[in-house]
């Protein structure tokens, strides 16, 4: 079945611990190959926050994505159920959520922590909806990490503001004051923190840092009891003029540790043609293995927008393979039309 030949490289990996593997079953159990949310057409009305995995109703048990630290050291996004008080910020709920040992540890999936310092608190959060900004001031135990959680802290707190709707940068402040630096390892704070910080950070073979393109790319992983989850990775890669032409192209090639990530796509599926027009992306694969009406993994097709989405301005993805648009995955969900991110990535038990 052609699920099987588009994602044997990840069992040949042993990055997968399978309970069954048999002909007419898919890599991933029954229960996390279902979607994490039906592909969408991109609506920039109606949903709150619908385009960033950010929707929450004021009084309502919504779900809210925040960024975690998962048993192997990868910072992923985790969507908790959470209700917002009518005098609460999105924002500063999701930083209270990410504190280690904090008031919502017991809502957090086993393998994942928080990694903002225990005991911090928000003594303010403000947004600049002019400069799209998100401006938070934390308590005194904040500055209480070691220097190599530095980075991951900086990250976890920038990808989770700016997955918000109208976030696009954040300032961190410690004690009323804004911090030129992180207060441990100097990380520097000069200008506001977007999403070019980068996640997971790693570089590829022999790239010149200098003469590089960060992509982020979205791989599988798995939790010790088999539910699968995607891992964000920037990537440093050879300059190129395309970043969502070059995103696409290492997701291709695979992740570097094929211990702990695992790729959905094999490295003998090409790239045909990558055309951005308006906010829609059109991604045209080619593999001459693909029978037309066959249907592919949930997992693939989806971190395939996700990459996309995150390497360009496009807000939606059409997806061809062979040069036809009748893509179905597995769990019967069509990709015939351009779609968005998933509403909610990772909704991980706890």
């Amino acid at each position: 079945m052609i699920q099987k030949r588009w994602i044997r490289g990840a069992v040949l990996s042993g990055v997968l611990v399978l309970p069954m593997l048999t002909a007419g079953c898919g890599l991933f159990s029954q229960e996390t190959s279902k979607p994490i949310d039906p592909p969408q057409i991109e609506q920039k009305e109606g949903v709150e926050g619908a385009e960033t995995g950010q929707a929450v109703g004021v009084g309502d048990e919504s779900q809210m994505t925040v960024y975690l630290e998962d048993r192997n050291g990868y910072l992923a996004p985790i969507s908790l159920q959470t209700t917002l008080g009518a005098n609460e910020a999105a924002g500063q709920k999701a930083l209270e959520m990410m504190v280690e040992n904090g008031a919502y540890a017991n809502q957090l999936p086993e393998d994942f922590r928080a990694v903002i310092p225990q005991g911090t608190q928000i003594k303010s959060y403000k947004y600049d909806k002019e400069q799209k900004l998100a401006i938070v001031d934390f308590s005194e135990p904040f500055t209480n990490y070691n220097a190599k959680d530095e980075r991951t802290i900086v990250e976890a707190i920038t990808w989770t503001l700016t997955a918000m709707p109208g976030i696009e940068g954040v300032e961190i402040w410690y004690q009323g004051a804004k911090l030129p630096e992180m207060p441990v390892d100097g990380y520097p704070l000069d200008d506001k923190l977007t999403r070019a910080v980068g996640i997971n950070i790693e570089a590829a073979e022999g790239v010149n840092y200098a003469q590089s393109t960060p992509v982020t790319l979205y791989f599988s992983a798995q939790t010790l009891n088999e539910e699968q989850y995607y891992v964000p990775v920037t990537r440093l890669v050879a300059r190129s003029a395309s970043p969502t032409q070059a995103a696409l192209e290492q997701l291709i090639s695979g992740p570097l540790n094929k211990k702990e990530l695992t790729s959905v796509i094999l490295p003998d599926v090409q790239v045909k043609n990558v055309v951005q027009e308006g906010d829609v992306v059109t991604v045209d694969l080619q593999d001459e293995a693909y029978k037309d009406g066959e249907k592919l993994p949930t997992e693939m097709l989806q971190a395939l927008v996700l990459s996309v989405t995150e390497n360009s301005k496009a807000t939606t993805v059409q997806i061809k393979v062979n040069g036809e648009s009748n893509v179905v995955d597995m769990a019967d969900q069509s990709y015939s039309q351009p779609v968005g991110r998933p509403h909610h990535v990772n909704a991980i038990k706890s």
